[in-house]
């Protein structure tokens, strides 16, 4: 399979991107530094990590809620 090549069209246009918490740092990290292309490339990728380590966060914090046991007991109402 043949990997797609950047045209000159490619190269000018430019990507938009949803904008979030992870994506601002980004922003405000390559505007204050100055930072190369590559490593600019490399801060959009680790945003999806980023990302997925929230999510693992929030699902442990489900399982750790969801796992206590109740407390009270049960009254049937008339």
């Amino acid at each position: 399979m043949k990997k797609p090549q950047a045209t000159q069209s490619n190269v000018n246009e430019q990507v938009v991107y949803e904008r979030c918490l992870c994506r601002e740092v980004v922003d405000a990290v390559r505007d204050s530094l100055g930072i190369s292309p590559a490593v600019r490339q490399h801060l959009a990728n680790s945003r999806i990590e980023f990302l997925k380590a929230l999510r693992q966060v929030i699902d442990d914090r489900i399982q750790h809620v969801a796992a206590r046991e109740q407390k009270g007991t049960k009254v049937a109402i008339e």
